[in-house]
């Protein structure tokens, strides 16, 4: 699975990271960032519902 975060469409609503803490962080200005390493080991239901629940979109995943 490939996770990519666009921090120009991120609003800094904080849903991801809600959702998936352990793969979503925020940056100092409250911009989403995908913690290193997190792709390999987050739960794949996880990261659809955090790029869904993602009110400005800036969350995409496709399968490798």
């Amino acid at each position: 699975m490939r996770i990519t975060v666009d921090p120009g469409r991120c609003v800094g609503a904080g849903q991801c990271v809600l959702t998936a803490p352990d793969l979503f962080d925020q940056d100092d200005d409250g911009l989403v960032t995908v913690l290193a390493g997190a792709a390999d080991t987050a739960d794949p239901g996880d990261v659809r519902d955090a790029a869904a629940l993602c009110p400005s979109g800036a969350i995409s995943v496709t399968a490798d």
